[in-house]
């Protein structure tokens, strides 16, 4: 997706690449709000407020890179929405993130704001960095093993 300055495609840092593809912020809300049902260009861009060329390539980037797919739409119209692939349903965790730090960051403290909740229990979804044991961990508790670190 990555259109203009350098591009980070075959760098050896997953995040590098990663935002190559999700890292500008129309793809991100996109994203967003195709998780929460808006599925069709016009009412994506209604939502957005975006410019019709820009959530064109958007759009089309993100279907190019398989993190959305383009289907019939739900109602049996010729019109076609824009679906998450396995791909992009597993960008939650990151949506969930950004949520969670926005919420913590950039509100005052009784400032209203939109709230993510379970399905089942409507109680406030968390996100939680664990280590492969299962434990919590911090950015103090984890280290990256670059490339030319990592032993022979």
């Amino acid at each position: 997706m990555q259109t203009r300055g350098v591009s980070h495609r075959r760098a050896e840092c997953p995040v590098a690449r990663t935002v190559d593809i999700v890292g500008d912020r129309w793809s991100l809300l996109i994203i967003r709000d195709v998780f929460d049902g808006i599925r069709r260009f016009g009412e994506l861009r209604r939502n957005l407020g975006l410019a019709k060329n820009i959530l064109a390539t958007r759009l089309r980037d993100l279907v190019a890179e398989g993190i959305l797919e383009v289907v019939p739409a739900a109602d049996g119209s010729a019109y076609h929405e824009y679906a998450l692939t396995a791909k992009g349903s597993e960008l939650f965790s990151v949506i969930v993130a950004l949520r969670m730090w926005g919420e913590a960051h950039l509100f005052e403290e009784d400032e209203p704001h939109s709230a993510l909740l379970d399905t089942v229990s409507e109680l406030p979804v968390t996100l939680q960095v664990t280590n492969a044991a299962g434990d919590p961990i911090s950015a103090a508790d984890a280290f990256v093993r670059k490339v030319s670190d990592s032993p022979a």
